[in-house]
Protein backbone atom coordinates (compact mmCIF):
# COMPACT_ATOMS: atom_id res chain seq x y z
CA UNK A 1 0.00 0.00 0.00
CA UNK A 2 2.57 2.13 0.55
CA UNK A 3 4.29 1.43 -3.12
CA UNK A 4 1.12 1.97 -4.64
CA UNK A 5 0.44 5.78 -2.05
CA UNK A 6 3.53 6.85 -2.86
CA UNK A 7 3.83 6.15 -6.56
CA UNK A 8 0.54 8.18 -6.61
CA UNK A 9 2.07 11.07 -4.95
CA UNK A 10 4.85 11.03 -7.03
CA UNK A 11 3.12 11.09 -10.14
CA UNK A 12 0.23 13.59 -9.20
CA UNK A 13 3.01 15.78 -7.78
CA UNK A 14 5.21 15.65 -11.03
CA UNK A 15 1.63 16.52 -12.71
CA UNK A 16 0.74 19.46 -10.52
CA UNK A 17 4.12 20.56 -11.52
CA UNK A 18 3.89 20.04 -15.66
CA UNK A 19 0.70 21.19 -15.45
CA UNK A 20 1.68 24.74 -13.41
CA UNK A 21 4.83 24.83 -16.08
CA UNK A 22 2.49 24.04 -19.01
CA UNK A 23 0.63 26.68 -18.25
CA UNK A 24 2.95 29.23 -19.52
CA UNK A 25 4.42 26.98 -22.43
CA UNK A 26 1.21 25.11 -23.95
CA UNK A 27 2.61 21.52 -23.14
CA UNK A 28 1.28 21.09 -20.14
CA UNK A 29 -1.82 18.75 -21.18
CA UNK A 30 0.55 16.02 -22.63
CA UNK A 31 2.69 15.77 -20.21
CA UNK A 32 -0.15 15.50 -17.57
CA UNK A 33 -1.79 13.15 -19.47
CA UNK A 34 1.18 10.86 -19.77
CA UNK A 35 1.79 11.45 -16.12
CA UNK A 36 -1.94 10.17 -15.21
CA UNK A 37 -1.69 7.24 -17.36
CA UNK A 38 1.81 6.11 -15.85
CA UNK A 39 0.23 6.45 -12.27
CA UNK A 40 -3.03 4.08 -13.84
CA UNK A 41 -0.35 2.05 -15.38
CA UNK A 42 1.41 0.74 -11.85
CA UNK A 43 -1.75 0.79 -9.78
CA UNK A 44 -3.07 -1.76 -12.32
CA UNK A 45 0.09 -3.71 -12.52
CA UNK A 46 0.02 -3.71 -8.40
CA UNK A 47 -3.55 -4.73 -8.22
CA UNK A 48 -3.36 -7.51 -11.07
CA UNK A 49 0.25 -8.86 -9.85
CA UNK A 50 -0.94 -12.76 -8.30
CA UNK A 51 1.46 -14.01 -5.35
CA UNK A 52 0.99 -17.31 -3.32
CA UNK A 53 1.26 -17.31 0.43
CA UNK A 54 1.45 -20.48 3.19
CA UNK A 55 -0.53 -20.30 6.18
CA UNK A 56 0.64 -22.58 8.72
CA UNK A 57 -1.24 -23.75 11.53
CA UNK A 58 0.70 -25.42 14.69
CA UNK A 59 -0.37 -26.24 18.44
CA UNK A 60 -2.42 -28.50 20.74
CA UNK A 61 -6.14 -28.78 19.26
CA UNK A 62 -7.86 -26.29 16.50
CA UNK A 63 -11.63 -26.96 16.07
CA UNK A 64 -11.79 -25.20 12.47
CA UNK A 65 -9.24 -23.08 10.53
CA UNK A 66 -11.05 -19.99 8.55
CA UNK A 67 -8.61 -18.40 5.60
CA UNK A 68 -8.38 -16.32 2.50
CA UNK A 69 -8.37 -18.86 0.13
CA UNK A 70 -8.38 -15.92 -2.90
CA UNK A 71 -12.16 -16.21 -3.80
CA UNK A 72 -13.48 -12.46 -3.53
CA UNK A 73 -11.67 -9.12 -3.98
CA UNK A 74 -9.20 -7.15 -1.45
CA UNK A 75 -12.30 -5.09 0.18
CA UNK A 76 -14.45 -8.54 0.49
CA UNK A 77 -12.28 -11.29 0.95
CA UNK A 78 -14.68 -14.83 0.85
CA UNK A 79 -12.91 -17.05 3.44
CA UNK A 80 -12.89 -21.24 3.33
CA UNK A 81 -13.51 -23.02 6.88
CA UNK A 82 -11.24 -26.42 7.52
CA UNK A 83 -13.06 -28.20 10.34
CA UNK A 84 -11.12 -29.98 12.71
CA UNK A 85 -8.07 -30.10 11.20
CA UNK A 86 -5.40 -32.08 11.71
CA UNK A 87 -2.15 -30.29 13.27
CA UNK A 88 0.04 -29.41 11.89
CA UNK A 89 -1.96 -27.53 9.15
CA UNK A 90 -0.26 -26.44 5.70
CA UNK A 91 -2.29 -24.54 3.12
CA UNK A 92 -0.72 -22.61 -0.18
CA UNK A 93 -3.33 -20.37 -1.35
CA UNK A 94 -2.50 -17.73 -4.69
CA UNK A 95 -4.04 -14.11 -3.74
CA UNK A 96 -4.42 -11.27 -5.75
CA UNK A 97 -2.90 -7.58 -5.63
CA UNK A 98 -3.39 -5.91 -2.43
CA UNK A 99 -5.96 -9.11 -1.33
CA UNK A 100 -4.25 -9.85 2.26
CA UNK A 101 -3.10 -13.16 3.17
CA UNK A 102 -5.45 -14.26 6.58
CA UNK A 103 -5.52 -17.40 8.49
CA UNK A 104 -7.22 -17.51 11.70
CA UNK A 105 -7.32 -20.42 14.00
CA UNK A 106 -10.27 -20.86 15.89
CA UNK A 107 -10.14 -23.16 19.69
CA UNK A 108 -13.73 -22.85 21.07
CA UNK A 109 -12.94 -24.69 24.63
CA UNK A 110 -9.46 -26.23 24.85
CA UNK A 111 -9.97 -30.21 26.95
CA UNK A 112 -7.32 -29.35 29.41
CA UNK A 113 -6.80 -25.54 29.93
CA UNK A 114 -4.00 -25.31 27.71
CA UNK A 115 -5.53 -24.78 23.97
CA UNK A 116 -1.86 -23.47 22.86
CA UNK A 117 -1.82 -22.40 18.98
CA UNK A 118 0.23 -20.78 16.73
CA UNK A 119 -0.58 -19.29 13.26
CA UNK A 120 2.09 -18.08 10.46
CA UNK A 121 2.00 -16.41 7.06
CA UNK A 122 5.11 -17.55 4.86
CA UNK A 123 5.85 -15.75 1.57
CA UNK A 124 8.76 -16.69 -0.55
CA UNK A 125 10.55 -18.18 3.19
CA UNK A 126 9.94 -14.78 4.65
CA UNK A 127 7.41 -14.85 7.74
CA UNK A 128 5.25 -12.18 6.67
CA UNK A 129 3.35 -12.22 10.31
CA UNK A 130 3.29 -14.91 13.53
CA UNK A 131 1.20 -15.50 16.39
CA UNK A 132 1.19 -17.77 19.24
CA UNK A 133 -0.51 -17.52 22.17
CA UNK A 134 -3.11 -20.08 24.29
CA UNK A 135 -6.64 -19.28 22.38
CA UNK A 136 -5.46 -15.79 22.07
CA UNK A 137 -4.22 -16.42 18.35
CA UNK A 138 -8.04 -17.25 17.37
CA UNK A 139 -9.87 -14.21 18.15
CA UNK A 140 -6.94 -12.46 16.55
CA UNK A 141 -5.61 -14.97 14.06
CA UNK A 142 -2.39 -14.06 11.55
CA UNK A 143 -3.30 -11.06 9.15
CA UNK A 144 -0.77 -9.37 7.11
CA UNK A 145 -0.33 -6.77 4.17
CA UNK A 146 -0.05 -7.83 0.71
CA UNK A 147 4.21 -8.49 -0.03
CA UNK A 148 3.41 -6.60 -3.52
CA UNK A 149 2.61 -3.83 -1.81
CA UNK A 150 5.91 -3.13 -0.10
Amino acid sequence: MKSIRRTCTTALAAAGVVLSLGACSGIGDEAADKADDEVIREVDRQIDEVYEVTYEVTGDKADFIEFNAGAGDASDPEFETVDDPALPWRKTVKLRGIEAPTVLPVLVEPEDGSGRLTCRIVYRGRTLAEKSGAQAVSSAGCVAVSPITG
